[in-house]
């Protein structure tokens, strides 16, 4: 099952939260590509609202203003929610836990709840890798422990319960989709990684590239790995958003199935091969200092992807690293000269 092999007839229209950041922008696309009616809730602290396409309906508020919520399920016949909203910088989270616990567990409380009382039988909720905290083996399975080390794993990982519980009590299913690093552009650079400060390697690396940054910082060298960097599983952000389209329709047409999944591509890249590739896709080299390792970062976080590839026929079109790094160095341009125009 493909996006572009959804039945034509679209039940109900599906609300996208955060749908004008990065990763909830890209689903939003894939939506529109496929069909979809979509609605956007976003409150543009991160997000932008040119980021929305002119096909969705854009409302600029919070999931946790229930009345807005209710009012969006209503007048645009909601059927399912996309739930991208919440905070993602992992360092942030250490020094101001709370601010992760309202936005990411709490502000997803009530809006779970607002959906249950409006009728809204299907959600997809945007979990993360950081929930298993340092693993045990690696590639890591959907069943391994969930120990996060830190609050933004928590926050996240607290949202799973509470979903988990929620479908236990009524008529509503969920996936839960544990993203690894996720990197590059829409192909057809219509959207793409645009925060300022972002901390993503590819986003960092690119933006030194272009000349943004005077460097790139390799955090630790004596990790277990070949080259001694840490090794992570990159997935493009495009895959990511059509996995998303594919647990839509999963959760449709079996109502009383729920689902955890891990979202990667089952192989990792140090470091140092991913600003390789950046100096093959760029303009010249990149100048990398060294520092020491960051506390509680993994020699290695790879996803076991066996199960979302067999349950929902999730064929990667991506799965190349010099690919991923094109496409988010062709949107760092184009944003650069978004920024020299204005």
């Amino acid at each position: 099952m493909t996006p572009a092999n959804l039945s034509s007839a679209r039940p109900f229209t599906v609300l996208v939260t955060g749908g004008a950041g990065y990763i909830g922008s890209h689903a939003v696309l894939a939506l529109l590509d496929a069909g979809w009616r979509v609605a956007v809730l976003d409150n543009l602290v991160t997000g932008f609202r040119w980021a929305v396409p002119a096909g969705a309906s854009f409302y600029e508020g919070d999931v946790a203003d229930a009345a807005l919520v209710s009012r969006i399920v209503a007048k645009h016949d909601i059927g399912a929610i996309l739930h991208f909203a919440g905070s993602v910088v992992v360092p942030e989270s250490v020094i101001n836990p709370l601010k992760y616990y309202d936005n990411n567990s709490a502000r997803s409380r009530t809006l779970i709840d607002t959906a249950v009382h409006s009728g809204v039988r299907h959600f997809i909720f945007s979990s993360t890798a950081a929930t298993y905290g340092i693993p045990d083996a690696v590639p890591v399975r959907e069943d391994a422990p969930q120990r996060p080390i830190n609050p933004y794993g928590m926050s996240k990982l607290m949202t799973e319960a509470m979903l988990a519980d929620v479908a236990g009590a009524h008529d509503f299913n969920y996936c839960a989709l544990r993203y690894f690093n996720v990197a590059g552009a829409d192909p057809d650079a219509r959207s793409g990684q645009s925060t300022a400060g972002a901390t993503h390697l590819i986003k960092v690396a690119v933006e030194a590239a272009l000349g943004k940054r005077s460097h790139v910082d390799v955090f630790g060298t004596d990790f277990a790995t070949p080259d001694g960097t840490g090794v992570r599983d990159y997935i493009h952000v495009s895959d990511l958003a059509a996995a998303h389209l594919l647990a839509l329709e999963a959760l449709i047409a079996d109502p009383v199935t729920s689902h955890c999944l891990n979202c990667g591509y089952g192989r990792g890249f140090s470091v140092l091969e991913v600003l390789d590739a950046v100096d093959r896709a760029g303009p010249g080299k990149l100048e990398r200092r060294h520092s020491g390792r960051r506390p509680g970062d993994p020699d290695a976080l790879v996803a076991d992807n066996a199960a979302i590839r067999a349950q929902f026929d999730w064929t990667p079109r991506y799965d190349d690293l010099d690919t991923i790094v094109a496409h988010a160095l062709a949107w760092e341009r184009q944003l650069e000269g978004r920024r020299l125009a204005a």
